[in-house]
């Protein structure tokens, strides 16, 4: 049986190498599609950071009925932590980083 850690891994190995490729493709088709790229990019992190989500309230109202696996339960609650704290970084960082181009002087 492939542990939970190991599924995990290759989907962020996937994840990596699908980014690659599309980095690879804007960099021969041009300037527009890297904004597109990032664009699709994020929409997909954020899509995955609310399934996430999604996933651990699931797995937490299974456990309150009495019907869910304890370490299923934690395992989904910690990686739901995890994620809403990677995208609250990130947020962080990319509001820092709109106030540092705003505070440029023209």
């Amino acid at each position: 049986m492939i542990s939970d850690i190991t599924t995990r891994s290759l989907d962020a190995l996937n994840a990596y190498g699908q980014t690659q490729k599309n980095a690879q493709d804007t960099d021969s088709t041009g300037g527009a599609d890297i904004v597109s790229s990032f664009t699709s990019a994020l929409d997909n992190a954020l899509k995955g950071a609310i399934q996430t989500g999604k996933t651990a309230e699931a797995q937490t109202a299974a456990g309150l009925s009495g019907k869910g696996n304890m370490s299923d339960i934690a395992t989904s609650v910690e990686e739901a932590k995890l994620t809403l704290q990677t995208v609250t970084t990130v947020r962080d960082r990319v509001v820092q980083a709109y106030q540092d181009v705003m505070k440029m002087t023209i």
